[in-house]
């Protein structure tokens, strides 16, 4: 068995596609749209491993008032760039492009070298190795 997708909702679908697809190099499909329930999405489709990230917008969803990756349910999305030199070159081309860098690459206690970026949407992104 393996994660087929995650889905997530969004405001902005082409920003999101957009910053998807600039920093983690992901293939985009064809926007989905279904008028009648004001729904609107892309798959987007990670190069290594075919992994893929749903990224879905109904203006009936609202957002909640609260820290993304301090409440239960989902906390984060972990995104895998090769090496420690690419966890570095991707945090800093982020942090030059005015995302926040919430947490700085460092090995962590169960052995990842991560860092943690705010995606446009307040969205907690690990860049791992």
């Amino acid at each position: 068995m393996k994660i087929e997708h995650l889905a997530i909702w969004v405001d902005d679908l082409e920003r999101m596609r957009e910053f998807y697809m600039k920093y983690f190099r992901t293939q985009s499909g064809e926007k989905y749209i279904n008028s009648k329930k004001g729904f609107a999405s892309y798959f987007l489709t990670f190069e290594e491993g075919g992994a893929r990230l749903e990224i879905m917008n109904r203006s009936d969803i609202k957002e909640e008032q609260c820290n993304r990756s301090l409440s239960k349910g989902y906390t984060h999305l972990a995104i895998s760039v090769g090496s420690k030199n690419n966890v570095d070159r991707v945090t800093e081309l982020l942090r030059s492009d005015g995302y926040t860098v919430e947490s700085e690459p460092r090995t962590t206690g169960d052995g990842y070298y991560e860092s943690v970026v705010i995606d446009p949407e307040g969205n907690p992104i690990e860049i791992v190795a």
